[in-house]
């Protein structure tokens, strides 16, 4: 999966969204809202609140982020520190997280410093956004929106995964995933082109041995 072939798509950090970024609270009910909606065992917001951890886990982070931002770096080290211990997950306050972030499950979550995830992006338990040994500078992977990964998935390094991109489960992922598409395996390939720049309603399919072919969806 070189670089040569992402194309105008993987810029170095998702777009934001137009407009002036919501307040706190704004942010931590949208999270709830789109935790509700990808959990069909929860029926309203009141079960988000009480029983998901994974909305417990990125509401401590929205608060940590909020005093990080704002100078108070101590205490948001602290507090994530606390989170860590108490919900089994890690995500450094220095982070950046768009809008509507879902963790799913939500035990064994790490996300590196440097990181940077888009809007509307959905996790699954034990994956990591880490480093490859690299210090200073950018050095965690950067997520494009509505970017879906897997369960025990490994992502390591100042790596792009571009918009609508799918890690399948305990993949390990060290090179740039173009949008669209979904990678699997150790290390990650690229299985299955889920949109067609021609022909909408076709996809690209690759096997373990590189051959391709194209399938109506």
């Amino acid at each position: 999966m070189g670089t040569a072939s992402m194309g105008a798509s993987m810029g170095a950090a998702p777009a934001a969204e137009k407009g002036p970024r919501p307040s706190l609270r704004a942010l931590i009910r949208e999270d709830e809202e789109s935790a509700l909606a990808r959990d069909p065992s929860a029926e309203s917001i009141r079960d988000i609140r009480r029983y998901s951890i994974g909305a417990r886990i990125v509401r401590a982070y929205r608060m940590q982020h909020w005093l990080y931002e704002r100078g108070h770096r101590g205490l948001a080290l602290w507090l994530a520190r606390r989170s860590r211990v108490r919900y089994g997950a890690e995500i450094h306050p220095a982070a950046t997280i768009g809008r509507r972030f879902t963790i799913d499950h939500g035990i064994g979550i790490v996300i590196g410093g440097t990181a940077v995830i888009g809007d509307d992006c959905l996790m699954y338990q034990g994956v990591t956004l880490g480093m490859t040994g690299k210090h200073g500078g950018k050095r965690h992977p950067t997520l494009g929106n509505g970017v879906l990964v897997g369960a025990g998935a490994i992502l390591l390094g100042a790596i792009s995964v571009g918009d609508g991109a799918r890690v399948g489960a305990g993949s390990v992922v060290v090179d740039d995933v173009p949008a669209n598409t979904t990678v699997v395996g150790n290390p990650a390939r690229v299985v299955r082109t889920r949109a067609c720049p021609l022909v909408g309603n076709v996809v690209c399919l690759t096997d373990d041995f590189g051959k391709s072919w194209l399938e109506e969806r």
